[in-house]
């Protein structure tokens, strides 16, 4: 529930300013190649309406809010603050998921992509952030937000270890990355 909070904090943020000023253009396109990329399963895999209706939103979402940068509200966006290089990023997750993978198939491929760029793809977002030093009250919030998803999977996975067996090397290090990322800015957050 704080993943799908920060995406509608996200949304709100932009629909009520008419601007996406303080926002990583690179950080949302990012996040769309990693619905896209973890949710070429929607059509051969159903688990249940949820599930289908959440995969649905995470892309729609991911989706509008690159067209509102890219488009709609394209003169609000400063790219030259937007500067950091995520093709480095790409190229990580492609190599990692080429290596670190659980069989070499295409959706299990796209998945491992998914996850490792999941890890990293807030990092044009904390690179912005750190360059200017400013950051809108919403945009904070959609942040501590979406570290708050990231962290209380890791709470997730270690209850399901203990209460499962449940086991997944390429989610936990890429989530124990993922929030580490994060931790910095979360106690900025929480001490100001």
């Amino acid at each position: 529930m704080s993943h799908l909070a920060s995406i509608l904090i996200l949304i709100l943020k932009i629909v009520a300013t008419k601007s996406v000023a303080g926002i990583s253009f690179k950080t949302q396109l990012l996040y769309l190649l990693v619905f896209v990329t973890r949710y070429l399963d929607l059509f051969s895999s159903y688990v249940s309406l949820y599930n289908s209706v959440m995969k649905v939103f995470f892309i729609a979402s991911a989706g509008w809010i690159v067209y509102a940068m890219a488009f709609r509200y394209k003169a609000t966006w400063d790219s030259a603050k937007d500067s950091f290089r995520f093709e480095i990023l790409l190229a990580g997750a492609t190599i990692l998921a080429l290596i670190f993978k659980y069989e070499f198939t295409m959706l299990e491929v796209s998945w491992a992509f998914s996850v490792y760029l999941e890890a990293v793809a807030i990092l044009p977002q904390l690179y912005m952030l750190q360059t200017t030093g400013e950051a809108e009250s919403i945009t904070a919030h959609y942040l501590f937000a979406l570290g708050s998803y990231r962290a209380l999977y890791l709470a997730n996975w270690v209850w399901r270890y203990y209460t499962e067996s449940y086991v997944d090397w390429i989610a936990w290090v890429a989530g124990a990355v993922q929030t580490a990322l994060y931790s910095d800015f979360a106690y900025i957050y929480i001490t100001k």
